[in-house]
């Protein structure tokens, strides 16, 4: 049955609902449920949008109905079986092979059906939502998942936050329309050849938002403008970043701020790592090892030197705030067995951010103890949250079991301090964060890959990372230089990889250095695992710390850094514009190139660099596709005509960037 509403088509087939309405410029938002209503909920479909006019339309034998805004367009049948059309082209369209009618012609003896709702006991619905599938069709964005395959076309993605993986769930298709799984439950998605399938776990309705446009930027403003941009980058932030695994005293951070302002190398910020507190929960330095922070943090920014400390969700049962927190309900609960959410150096449940009084109570102890010393910005580490186990069905939230939204955690988390510093009057908040969801753009974080290993197979899988983080909405994307963690920082073969990805990193949204450089060869300053003790108190990891050659080649690139300062300030611009990201895909720039939508080992780092990281162990040359026009390498100044692959020289002092020519 077909109701027509004045914006909203609903469908009623066999006890579900279906709804159909413009959400946006050429987009509309499909929303599918058994239950009696729908939530209210609007998820990562936060921004307010102009009521788009909904044309709707029943066909005269009552068999289909249909819905356009502007270019996009959905027709539907009475078993409610969707197809989907751009500029009155079929895009995509829903899987269905059972006896009743349907839109295309196939097979109907398989009794597949489109959606399927398998009811949890006392609960809610698993929902499995099947669409037929182009096997020509390039499948990007999706977050963060480390792998080698940047085209997601044929891959199967684990919808669940953990260390280094985030799910990000919008894609952008090489047809011309992008996707948003509007939900932040726990699920899976497969891009298979023959099939696609989106499968979400104890949800009460399906929510998905399509847009069409004729290229990805076109997309990525689309899907901004209905969950939101980055503000505007801090220019004082644009520079380096210092940090290592772990400074254990404030004499330690000073020390290394004084070498820097000594060489003369600007320092944007420095950032004080994990186990600066007495326990996990506290919040607060640790005053054997860290006693005056005032007077630390006022000579840090008399030397320009921004501050970053990092804080954790995770709450030891030790804590001075376990207690209290426990009583009060703002911990995550455990549904069966033990309360116990996470173990790493201690006996430790995890903070509830879904809960507004948790995140109140979170901010309270973070402004009391960091940010009133004059502390810039806050690390939120552990932000997916990082558990004993994923098992997902054994945690629940404020909000509900974390199979149904546990993906939107580390946006609360992030939230806990973003909107209560806009609050309190800061203009620009930026917190580093290891993950996110759908929206987190818009609530200041800087979000990093993750604890990822320090190898050339690692970088390789970075690039593609940051490819499709910006395709998914999400500009300031990070990694570690030189990965998270090495075992012998001595090694030729690290010291080379870190050269090469402090070469990339120049050209992404922060400048970091940060990792654990083993072996660990420095005394304990006393006999605890934390505090100040012996846990991850490895090599040194500023820039002079692997010897002349090296530092030599850091300090050179980060005058390239440097040098692009009034660049770098654009491409954030536009971030905060129109949704682009900074580190984007050739196709990003160059849609109509048809071999730039098959080129994922080089980038362009906004509009006017082409950059060709290297991206294995040994190698001081590579193929470099330049598409049509007249480019310059940066190093040399020489200039090459595009539309065809050069051979570009890559010693150890540089990687291959080229910049478009005037008037290109």
């Amino acid at each position: 049955m077909f109701i027509c509403e004045e914006r909203t088509l609903f469908v009623r087939h066999q006890g579900e609902t279906l709804r159909i309405e413009p959400w946006g410029k050429d987009s509309l938002r499909i929303r599918a449920t058994m239950y009696p209503r729908f939530s209210g909920e609007n998820w990562a479909l936060s921004e307010k949008v102009t009521n788009y006019p909904a044309e709707i339309s029943v066909s005269e034998d009552g068999s289909t109905a249909e819905i356009r805004n502007g270019r996009i367009r959905i027709v539907v049948n009475a078993q409610s079986v969707m197809k989907v059309l751009k500029d009155g082209k079929v895009i995509f369209q829903e899987y269905f092979r059972n006896y009743e009618g349907t839109l295309v012609n196939e097979s109907r003896c398989l009794k597949y059906i489109n959606r399927e709702y398998t009811q949890y006991v006392g609960g809610d619905y698993r929902i499995v939502q099947k669409f037929d599938s182009d096997p020509h069709e390039k499948i990007f964005g999706m977050g963060q998942y480390q792998q080698a395959n940047t085209d997601l076309k044929g891959c199967i993605l684990d919808l669940e936050q953990r260390n280094s993986q985030v799910s990000v769930p919008f894609m952008i298709s090489s047809k011309g329309y992008g996707l948003l799984l509007n939900t932040p439950a726990v699920g899976r998605v497969s891009f298979g050849m023959n099939i696609t399938e989106f499968r979400v776990e104890a949800v009460k309705e399906l929510d998905y938002w399509v847009t069409v446009a004729d290229t990805p930027k076109q997309l990525l403003k689309n899907y901004t403008d209905v969950s939101g941009r980055a503000s505007e980058f801090p220019e004082d932030l644009m520079g380096l970043w210092q940090c290592k695994l772990r400074y254990r005293s404030q004499e330690e951070v000073l020390s290394v701020a004084r070498e820097y302002k000594k060489r003369n190398i600007p320092l944007d910020a420095i950032v004080i790592d994990f186990f600066h507190w007495p326990y996990q929960g506290d919040w607060r330095f640790d005053q054997t090892y860290w006693p005056d922070p005032q007077a630390m943090v006022d000579e840090l920014h008399e030397m320009g030197i921004k501050v970053c400390v990092s804080v954790w969700p995770s709450v030891d049962k030790k804590s001075e705030n376990f207690a209290e927190m426990w009583e009060r309900g703002l911990l995550i609960r455990t549904e069966r067995g033990g309360a116990q959410t996470y173990d790493y150096q201690g006996d430790c449940v995890e903070i509830d951010c879904t809960n507004p009084e948790a995140r109140a109570y979170l901010y309270e102890k973070v402004k009391k103890n960091y940010l009133d010393y004059g502390i810039d910005m806050v690390w939120l580490d552990n932000a997916e949250p990082d558990y004993v186990k994923y098992d997902f069905d054994h945690y629940r939230y404020y909000i509900g079991p974390a199979l149904a939204c546990s993906n939107i955690y580390p946006q609360f988390y992030s939230r806990a301090i973003y909107d209560s510093q806009i609050k309190d009057g800061v203009k620009t908040p930026v917190n580093l964060l290891r993950s996110c969801w759908a929206g987190s753009q818009k609530y200041g974080n800087v979000v990093w890959s993750g604890d990822v290993p320090s190898t050339f197979e690692s970088l390789r899988d970075q690039l593609q990372c940051g490819i499709n983080m910006g395709l998914a909405g999400i500009p300031w994307w990070t990694t570690d230089i030189g990965g998270f963690m090495t075992a012998d920082w001595q090694d030729p073969d690290f010291q080379q990889l870190l050269i090469r990805w402090f070469e990339f990193a120049v050209y992404t949204s922060v400048l970091r250095l940060h990792g654990e450089r083993g072996p660990i060869d420095i005394e304990p300053l006393d006999d605890r695992d934390w505090g100040g003790g012996y846990l991850h108190t490895g090599h040194a990891n500023e820039m002079w710390s692997y010897g002349e050659a090296n530092y030599r080649i850091m300090r050179d690139q980060l005058e390239i850094r440097l040098g692009m300062k009034d660049y770098l300030k654009t491409i954030f611009r536009e971030a905060h514009e129109d949704g682009s990201p900074l580190l984007r895909a050739m196709f990003y720039e160059f849609p109509e190139d048809e071999k730039c939508w098959n080129v994922y080992d080089q980038y362009m780092f906004g509009s006017e660099y082409l950059v060709a990281p290297i991206l294995s162990l040994n190698t001081f040359a590579r193929e470099v596709y330049l598409p049509e026009g007249k480019w310059i390498d940066i190093r040399d100044g020489k200039e090459y005509e595009g539309g065809r692959t050069v051979l570009a020289e890559a010693p150890l002092e540089s990687i291959p960037v080229f910049r478009k020519a005037a008037g290109n």
